[in-house]
């Protein structure tokens, strides 16, 4: 006969049931936690693949809803069930950032046409929200008047703390433009909420909010690569950033495949 499998010691089984118990209940609901195993799809981008090193877009988790965007000055994979981005692309070099300074900003926000009335976020449902309409990709590092504007679509924003909006967020922003300036090439910039399970929506849209949002940047010129990682509640203060390979384990997108 085959031999049978020794059975866990009775502390351990205890302490499996109650895991297992756990999780049944609550999920992994905290994107600290490793991103659940699940089916992986490519990205294609066919309109606009310079916004990705070598070409190549992101290894995302198969979701439906998911309708890629072209901009002039960045791209979006933009989520129908969250009705924002699940992220953004953008190619940065010095000419781009020197060329917007003097551009004014638009400022006139506005609900992306592209995308199904079902699937996006319109202007009110942020309205007496208590959230601001946070950008993903800045308006600060765009090149033109055209692309500054099309900033502004709501496909590019997602609800975001307000003083985080003025504080940490907008100080990473402008370390990335420095960065940028001082860089010897182009740099790759992916920026993206990410939710739990736990999560709750405003307007009659139903515009999800997430818990954290996510700046990847990345110079091929040198190989180097960070990634800020910050809650989505009131923070002054940036965060210490994290590697790439801890953005991929937490998000579950491969941002650069290899």
């Amino acid at each position: 006969m085959p031999e049978q499998p020794a059975s866990l010691p009775k502390h351990k089984r205890s302490w499996l049931l109650l895991a297992l118990a756990f999780f049944a209940l609550h999920g992994f609901s905290d994107p600290l936690l490793p991103f659940p195993v699940a089916e992986r799809v490519a990205t294609e981008f066919s309109q606009c693949k310079h916004f990705f090193p070598a070409g190549l877009p992101p290894i995302v988790p198969k979701a439906p809803l998911q309708r890629e965007l072209c901009f002039d000055g960045f791209a979006v994979l933009h989520s129908g069930q969250t009705k924002t981005p699940v992220f953004v692309a953008e190619h940065l070099d010095r000419s781009t950032l020197q060329q917007g300074h003097g551009v004014r900003r638009s400022a006139h926000f506005y609900a992306e046409a592209r995308l199904p009335g079902e699937e996006r976020a319109e202007i009110d449902d942020y309205r007496d929200s208590g959230y601001s309409r946070g950008h993903m990709a800045p308006a600060g590092d765009m090149g033109s008047v055209e692309s500054k504007a099309q900033s502004f679509s709501l496909a590019n924003m997602a609800p975001q703390d307000v003083e985080l909006n003025n504080g940490a967020w907008n100080d990473i922003e402008q370390d990335t433009r420095k960065y940028v300036q001082r860089a010897q090439a182009g740099v790759y910039v992916f920026t993206g909420p990410v939710y739990s399970k736990d999560t709750y929506a405003i307007g009659r849209s139903g515009v999800q909010v997430p818990q954290y949002f996510y700046k990847l940047v990345y110079d091929p010129s040198n190989g180097n690569s960070w990634a800020h990682w910050q809650a989505n509640e009131p923070q002054r203060k940036v965060s210490a950033p994290i590697t790439y390979e801890e953005l991929v384990r937490r998000t579950g997108i491969e941002f650069v495949p290899r």
